[in-house]
């Protein structure tokens, strides 16, 4: 047996978590560099089991979660970042992409066209549905503060 597999091992053995095998102990007891760093360990390790355990400050539980919460959430927000600069991206290659197969193909001529063609039944749209606009949005707006109350009243149930 080398001695370094014993070395890794002395301060589990010198601390009682590692029970000894029948090789540990021929190596121990025919190296005297080994047996010498078993007897400083059980040593060191007899000092410190006889010193009071120092006791934690005040709220230290607390500040530990509190620091544990703080660096996982700046975790997920560099996520939530990353993802959506990747949706930003992917949203103006789209548009570039389509931009340019209607500029190669002579779509976008066609487009316009249709456009104009439109331009005045749309502003006649625009004319009926306007009276009503101001309901609209009013009922957005309240199914949006539903919607808030909701989510609020869920997370706090959830904390």
């Amino acid at each position: 047996m080398a001695c370094e597999e014993v070395l890794e091992s002395i301060e589990l053995i010198a601390a009682g978590e590692l029970t000894i095998s029948a090789r540990f102990a021929e190596h121990l007891a025919s190296c005297t560099r080994c047996g010498a760093a078993l007897d400083a360990a059980r040593r060191v390790d007899a000092l410190l089991r006889s010193r009071p355990t120092p006791a934690p400050p005040a709220n230290f539980s607390s500040r530990v979660m509190s620091r544990m919460r703080l660096a996982r959430w700046r975790g997920e927000q560099l996520l939530d970042w990353g993802f959506n600069v990747a949706l930003v991206t992917t949203g103006v290659l789209v548009v570039l992409g389509l931009w340019t197969v209607m500029r190669q193909s002579g779509l976008a001529t066609v487009s316009s066209d249709a456009i104009e063609m439109l331009g005045p039944g749309m502003m006649l749209l625009v004319r009926r549905i306007s009276p009503s606009l101001p309901l609209y949005a009013a009922a957005t707006a309240l199914l949006g503060s539903a919607l808030a109350v909701w989510w609020w009243a869920e997370r706090d149930a959830a904390l």
